[in-house]
């Protein structure tokens, strides 16, 4: 007797296909929604976002709010995620002109938290999002992550792929930009305190440069 050797379907994993780019209407949409979102958070913070005032503002029905974004949750990591990749695009067009890698991220990220600091509303907004996300949103906090990652990377202007130790060095200069904007934006932290923490943090970049 022969047996079938290809596995059964409840033995293959579901993957999802990948989501269909959007037409230029519903990015005109997506992007109507993000500024609504954006617009409310700056007026009061994390609590003035909510679903049924950002359809309005930005003129969308619930239901279809809720198709591009499932929570408030989602709309606001989202937000950030849109937020980084503006940041991201004007420091491509003026990069940091420190002749020093850790010196250019340093520069880097306290420009970052400046435009956070303009908006300290949305700024808080954003941030308690991504504190409050759960798996459900693991893609779009992986996404901010890896603008994050990418825009330090820019800074250090590596002429070849980075280390593992570059990435891991990488990694915890993320935590501890994010940990600054949390104790900054909850009182417990000065200006100048988070600036000395950004500048200290990113001299791991000279301890991992290839020798």
């Amino acid at each position: 007797m022969t047996t079938d050797s290809r596995p059964s379907a409840a033995a293959v994993p579901l993957v999802p296909p990948p989501s269909p780019p959007l037409t230029e209407r519903q990015e005109a949409r997506r992007r109507r929604i993000l500024h609504a979102t954006a617009q409310l958070a700056c007026r009061g913070g994390f609590d003035a976002v909510q679903m049924r005032e950002v359809a309005e503002t930005s003129e969308v029905a619930l239901g279809t709010l809720y198709r591009y974004f499932p929570s408030k949750i989602h709309l606001l990591v989202a937000t950030m995620q849109d937020q980084l990749g503006q940041l991201h695009e004007t420091l491509r067009k003026r990069p940091p002109v420190a002749a020093d890698p850790a010196e250019r991220v340093a520069e880097t990220l306290m420009r970052a938290f400046r435009a956070m600091q303009r908006e300290p509303h949305l700024a808080d907004a954003m941030v308690r999002a991504l504190t409050f996300a759960d798996r459900s949103v693991s893609a779009e906090v992986d996404t901010v992550s890896r603008l994050t990652t990418a825009i330090i990377l820019d800074a250090m202007g590596l002429d070849a792929a980075p280390t593992a130790e570059q990435l891991s060095a990488v990694r915890v200069i993320e935590h501890t930009w994010h940990s600054a904007l949390v104790t900054w934006l909850s009182g417990r932290a000065s200006i100048a305190q988070v600036k000395i923490d950004i500048q200290t943090v990113c001299r791991l970049i000279d301890l991992t440069a290839p020798r």
